[in-house]
């Protein structure tokens, strides 16, 4: 699935049934559903799974936590917006 792709589905009040893992937990971020989003990734133990739980503690505004999930993921503390950053995470996945 590419990035235009994925966006496309953010439009839906439904995630596909395309959509798993890490993708579903995007998903609903897109859609500001955090407790759904953070529930999915905190099952997941990977690299970009941790960068995506940063991304979503910086949401939450508990940012000792993000900083902890970042350097889980190896990447540096994001200081751009959350928009910007949930774009960045998106980008990299459907790439």
């Amino acid at each position: 699935m590419q990035y235009d792709d994925f966006i496309k589905l953010t439009k839906e009040s439904k995630p596909s049934d395309k959509l798993s893992g890490i993708h579903l937990a995007i998903w609903y971020a897109v859609k500001d559903n955090w407790d759904m989003a953070h529930n999915i990734i905190q099952e997941i133990n990977t690299e970009n799974a941790s960068w995506i739980h940063a991304y979503l503690h910086r949401v939450e505004g508990d940012i000792d936590n993000a900083k902890y999930w970042y350097n889980r993921s190896r990447k540096e503390p994001c200081t751009e917006s959350l928009k910007s950053e949930l774009d960045n995470i998106i980008q990299f996945l459907f790439e």
